[in-house]
């Protein structure tokens, strides 16, 4: 069964653009467009997704505020942010905001039809140079690293677990992180698994975004 993709943006020639790469491949389909956030709210009720390419600045309702009322509906469709050149000051607000991944508008199309695929089995999409870059610009909005941890769940998490997981919230891949602690990638998929399991998290996106806002790792890879 083909990948049902919304678009949400704008501008019209960029959802043409996307709409047309989507339509030459046979396991995806494109099956709803909307101008910004309020108009894909109202198009989900009645139209069935799989995951939804999110513009984030738009009229009415933008895109990550639309992103937090479609992921907190039962079984609600996959989210990918996509964001115009550099990094949008609302990016972080979106993944925060449930949102499955982050990406560049310009990124190469092979790139982007992946990233889709990817959201859709569940992983997270946010590459590794964009994570860090995400995270040093926002870093003045998190807290130090003298803070103690919002998620009490962390003190639960084996000293490998910890290990992995600070890794991931420096960006590092399966394969980058297997390779750093001389372990197997199905070894590290594994304790990626329990890490979300034990502090309830979704995605390694929020493993990201939780390490950095606990103080567990400083911007700019540091651990704290």
């Amino acid at each position: 069964m083909a990948i049902r993709v919304m678009l949400v943006d704008d501008q019209v020639l960029l959802r043409t653009g996307f709409r047309m790469v989507l339509a030459a491949q046979p396991d995806m389909e494109v099956v709803a467009e909307a101008g910004d956030g309020a108009e894909a709210i109202e198009i989900l009720r009645s139209t069935a997704v799989d995951v939804v390419l999110m513009d984030v600045r738009m009229p009415r309702l933008d895109g990550v505020e639309a992103t937090r009322r479609i992921c907190a509906q039962p079984n609600p469709p996959k989210v990918l942010i996509l964001t115009t050149f550099d990094l949008d000051e609302y990016a972080f607000s979106g993944l925060k905001a449930g949102a499955g991944g982050f990406m560049l508008k310009d990124v190469p199309p092979a790139e982007l039809l992946s990233a889709i695929r990817s959201v859709h089995s569940g992983d997270a999409v946010v590459a590794p140079s964009t994570t860090r870059r995400l995270l040093d610009r926002f870093s003045p909005m998190l807290p130090s690293s003298e803070k103690e941890p919002k998620n009490k769940h962390i003190e639960k998490l084996t000293e490998r677990e910890r290990e992995v997981m600070l890794l991931v919230a420096q960006g590092l891949s399966n394969g980058e992180i297997a390779s750093r602690l001389v372990l197997s990638e199905a070894t590290v998929k594994t304790h990626v698994g329990r890490i979300l399991t034990k502090l309830s998290l979704r995605d390694r996106v929020q493993v990201v975004v939780l390490a950095y806002e606990t103080g567990l790792v400083r911007a700019g890879g540091g651990a704290g």
